[in-house]
């Protein structure tokens, strides 16, 4: 009886370590993901509307050539993601303002937000959902 009691509390003792261990881990991992977004806001189309229409916002679309002609915001500047490291100083002048990146439907990388935050940018937002979001939400696509 001794016996089984020490292995019962033996077990709990372990799933209660296995719990924390994965608790810690969690937390670490939401950790990371908030310290490599650093400060880049994920944003509805709602918001990015507002940001436009009473900041200014410049809108950056990352997208790739096609996906760009095929239908894109008005008056967006168009860096692909894998040209932003060598292209980023296009943007040089509208560092005080609010960018808003564009990115693929909902499948992004943080890539072009980060190089731009590291070359100083401050009011840097990624529109939740890319441009699909955009189009959900009915608002106005220009195709060239």
């Amino acid at each position: 009886m001794e016996l089984s009691f020490l292995q019962d509390h033996f077990l709990l003792k372990l799933e209660n370590m296995l719990f924390a261990i994965a608790a810690v881990v969690s937390g670490l991992l939401l950790l990371w993901s908030m310290l490599t977004q650093r400060g880049i806001k994920e944003i509805d189309a709602r918001v990015a509307v507002q940001l436009i229409n009473y900041q200014d916002a410049v809108i950056l679309d990352v997208r790739d050539d096609g996906d760009y002609i095929a239908g894109h915001l008005p008056n967006s500047k168009h860096i692909p993601s894998g040209k932003i490291e060598e292209r980023w100083a296009e943007l040089q002048k509208f560092k005080d303002k609010p960018i808003v990146v564009i990115y693929p439907g909902g499948i992004r990388s943080n890539h072009p937000s980060l190089v731009l935050r590291k070359n100083g940018f401050a009011q840097i937002f990624n529109l939740m959902g890319g441009i699909d979001s955009w189009k959900r939400a009915n608002l106005p696509i220009v195709k060239r």
